[in-house]
């Protein structure tokens, strides 16, 4: 058992959990945070995605709480849907053997096993964003006034989303006598309010930011489809000098996936996920440090503590949603005065995200076409030119002659002879067939899922790509979208309307995905909002039902 875990006074069950994940030792956050708060302090936590953060209150919350209470005793507030999986996900492998119930609450998903699983009283820990707690605290299912933890993840996102105010009515449905906890990437003056109106004497944790990225890495990016991310990563190993490769994937089931997929096609690969036993976990590790498997598909989660030194190449097969994560990853290649290459797969729909990730890093990714079909064919057959030099060179072919020999004996040409010995050799490239790639059309950026999951849309709508409409586009009564139809809402700008608002009230009232709805544009009297054809009657059906802060609204077709 991690006796570093021990020693810091946590209950064994939780460091057997920890310690079956795969963590050696705290880090330095986590060293700092888990002893206050079992303490029982308040912390203001000053740290980035990647210093291990979640296990740092998510550790003391386990070792505190009594499993199968009947109530909800801790609530973790995070402002997108993915950190609230995150968190949830990582806070049920922690506390695995504690038996404990976490419950993600995020917009865009049915209410029906939300509002059974409270009722019920079978949540120990709620994990979820502003927009839902919310909802569920005014239909009076979720109830959060014997919370004895309460933790506000990402608190400055939170604050740039503008949902400060759901924050601050949510804290006033818990007990005044709550530990609170509230982390934070920065401190501006709002976040600073918050915790001196909320926090009793918190302590006060700083980790610094750690060194962004490594001169020697190369960074490059594709632009694929979704649909041919398969596709692309094989034509990049066929002409790609790679001798470790460690690939990201955002699911267990999406390694498990990929990893499979790419042996079947002729690169062999094996999975590294939580799936994974102790045991199972190193058998893996150590193949791939001893160069008996070349690539290694894997989960943020999975690859925590991984150490390894001779990594080629870092590929990003899903882009994180997070820059401090997408640094943690291509931090693995490059080490030791040695160069290192990272290569992210990005759908148009990311490039939000690589722009964001590119201003966190100062550094600019180059955008590099595909290896086409010919140039691989090429590739291939120079490949096999090489080999067979080598092979002439060393004039170590006595058997192999012999039977030339004997074949030119029996009749046959000798240049016949050698281009059926060079198709024998050829064979094995039935088993890499070379996928055709699809025409990347680009998009303009879209508002994501619901009401809490528009990180993305909030941003760009106000310094990005929306924001740089021109007045006449912006009033353009047909979407420029193929297959999406232009609705107005009955308020804007001066109603203080915002990105996060439109899609959690459409989402949620015409029971539509979020991540469907496109542009949105908040002019001053009303806002302008692209739908898919196909949703467009459910939309206007619940007209009457829409609302922002009580505030009715209503849609029409433009």
């Amino acid at each position: 058992m991690t006796t570093e875990f021990l020693s810091l006074g946590l209950h064994p069950q939780v460091v057997q959990a920890v310690a079956e994940l795969g963590f050696t030792e705290p880090t330095p956050i986590q060293t700092a945070v888990i002893p206050l708060m079992l303490n029982g302090q308040d912390i203001i936590g000053q740290a980035q995605t990647g210093t291990g953060k979640t296990a740092a209150f998510g550790l003391p919350i386990l070792h505190r709480l009594t499993p199968g209470a009947g109530r909800v005793q801790a609530l973790v507030v995070t402002p997108t849907r993915e950190l609230a999986l995150q968190v949830a996900g990582a806070l049920e492998g922690y506390g695995r053997y504690r038996d404990v119930h976490v419950l993600a609450i995020y917009g865009g998903q049915a209410y029906g096993r939300q509002k059974r699983q409270l009722r019920q009283g079978e949540v120990d820990i709620v994990v979820g964003t502003p927009g839902r707690l919310l909802d569920l605290i005014q239909q009076k299912i979720l109830d959060l006034s014997q919370v004895q933890f309460l933790v506000l993840d990402e608190a400055d996102e939170m604050l740039s989303m503008g949902f400060i105010e759901d924050i601050e009515a949510i804290l006033a449905q818990t007990p005044e006598t709550r530990q609170t906890a509230l982390f934070s990437a920065t401190m501006p003056a709002e976040i600073r309010h918050l915790a001196e109106k909320y926090l009793q004497q918190p302590q006060t944790v700083t980790m610094q930011r750690q060194q962004l990225t490594v001169a020697a890495i190369e960074q490059r990016y594709y632009l694929v489809n979704e649909a041919d991310k398969l596709a692309a990563l094989t034509r990049l190993f066929e002409v790609e000098e790679m001798s470790s490769v460690l690939i990201f994937a955002r699911t267990r089931q999406g390694t498990g996936e990929l990893a499979n997929e790419l042996t079947v096609r002729g690169f062999p690969a094996e999975a590294l996920n939580g799936d994974l036993s102790q045991d199972n976990r190193e058998q893996v590790l150590n193949r791939f440090r001893q160069n008996q498997i070349k690539v290694l598909v894997a989960t943020d989660v999975a690859a925590r503590g991984l150490d390894i030194e001779d990594i080629s190449h870092v590929i990003n097969f899903d882009l994180p949603t997070d820059p401090e994560i997408f640094v943690h990853r291509i931090g693995r290649t490059g080490r030791a005065g040695k160069t290192g290459i990272a290569i992210s797969l990005v759908t148009p729909k990311e490039q939000f995200r690589r722009r964001k990730i590119e201003r966190y890093t100062r550094q600019n990714m180059s955008q590099r076409p595909l290896p086409t079909i010919a140039e691989i064919q090429a590739y291939r057959e120079a490949q096999l030119v090489e080999n067979m030099m080598v092979w002439l060179r060393r004039g170590r072919c006595r058997q192999e002659k012999e039977m030339v020999e004997k074949l030119v004996a029996e009749g046959y040409d000798v240049v016949e002879i050698a281009a059926a010995a060079l198709k024998l050799a050829r064979a094995e490239e039935k088993q890499r067939p070379i996928f055709p790639v699809s025409e990347v059309v680009e998009e303009p950026m879209r508002a994501r899922n619901g009401r809490d999951h528009q990180r993305a849309a909030s941003h760009d709508l106000g310094h990005g790509h929306f924001g740089k409409l021109s007045a006449g586009r912006a009033h353009k009564t047909r979407s420029h979208e193929k297959g999406m139809v232009r609705l107005s809402l009955s308020a804007g700008k001066q109603h203080g309307i915002r990105p996060n608002d439109v899609v959690g009230t459409i989402a949620f009232h015409a029971d539509i995905p979020g991540r469907a709805i496109g542009a949105i544009q908040i002019q001053e009297q009303h806002t302008l909002v692209d739908v898919p054809e196909q949703f467009v009657a459910q939309v206007l059906a619940k007209n009457g039902k829409y609302q922002v802060r009580k505030r009715p609204l209503t849609v029409e077709r433009v």
